[in-house]
């Protein structure tokens, strides 16, 4: 965690600012339920009250969804069943600028949204 000390995205000079890690944005996501959607400000807000901070960082916050997105993606791709990897797709929908930088593409994410009767 870091004060920030100047206006940094949407996070005022002085606050509290949580730098969190792809371990931690997967546990995250492993909470979510099948069936519940989590947006990336949802992500932040949740994390910043867990940890004590103010704010979480956006840029990292994004980074790190993506980033256990591609991990989990490539163990399913390996033969790990979906419900055995961080579900991602809980967190990126069809609005999200993440879903355009997969490497794997937009249909796997929102098949799965589909399935889990999330909105696309």
């Amino acid at each position: 965690m870091k004060q920030i000390e100047k206006k940094f995205a949407d996070i005022p000079m002085g606050a509290s600012m949580l730098i969190a890690s792809p371990k931690v944005v997967a546990n995250y996501l492993l909470q979510i339920p099948a069936g519940y959607g989590a947006d990336i400000k949802k992500i932040r807000e949740d994390l910043a009250n867990e940890y004590g901070a103010e704010y979480t960082c956006p840029v990292t916050t994004s980074i790190f969804l993506r980033t256990v997105s591609e991990y989990a993606h490539e163990q399913i791709e390996k033969g790990t069943p979906a419900d055995q990897v961080p579900p991602f797709w809980r967190a990126i929908d069809s609005k999200s600028k993440i879903l355009g930088k997969l490497s794997f593409g937009k249909d796997f994410v929102l098949e799965q949204r589909k399935a889990e009767g999330l909105a696309a």
